[in-house]
């Protein structure tokens, strides 16, 4: 009898599985991107050098405006070096339309990166399936995801 008591108590004390326990989760997305076009432009300051040897200044020359040299002694070898950068002008306004720039003031240190062509970029969410991408022209990103999580007994 004894032993009939402990198998039949041991038999109420088992845990039962509980639905609150278990957790799914599926996360659909897609992501988009077209690349914007974009300047970019540094103004460049003036620089003025001369050099020489057997070379004499009055006025030397530079931005604003030319120099006055002679020849020290005449007769003997000389060198001479002049050279000149003039400064970008600076610009004060820019055109915009319909949030496009038509015509971008360009500095003497420019890059200038065109913008991506969306073609045929498309992405579609599917409650039932992995989502789908089409690609797009040149500029562009197409990521689609799907992620699965699976939790029991947290």
């Amino acid at each position: 009898m004894k032993r009939f008591l402990l198998v039949f108590s041991s038999v109420f004390f088992v845990t039962p599985v509980i639905a609150g326990e278990i957790t799914s989760k599926i996360i659909d997305s897609v992501s988009l991107t077209v690349q914007g076009a974009a300047v970019q432009s540094e103004r460049i300051g003036a620089s003025y050098s001369v050099s020489g040897s057997n070379i004499q200044s009055s006025a030397f020359g530079g931005v604003a405006g030319a120099g006055t040299y002679s020849i020290t002694n005449a007769g003997q070898a000389f060198t001479f070096s002049e050279s000149l950068r003039e400064s970008d002008a600076a610009v004060t306004t820019q055109s915009v339309s319909a949030g496009t720039i038509a015509s971008p003031n360009l500095y003497g240190n420019s890059t200038t990166q065109l913008g991506g062509d969306k073609g045929s970029l498309a992405g579609t969410l599917n409650g039932t399936g992995v989502p789908t991408v089409t690609a797009g022209g040149a500029g562009t990103t197409a990521v689609g995801q799907r992620s699965i999580e699976l939790s029991v007994f947290k």
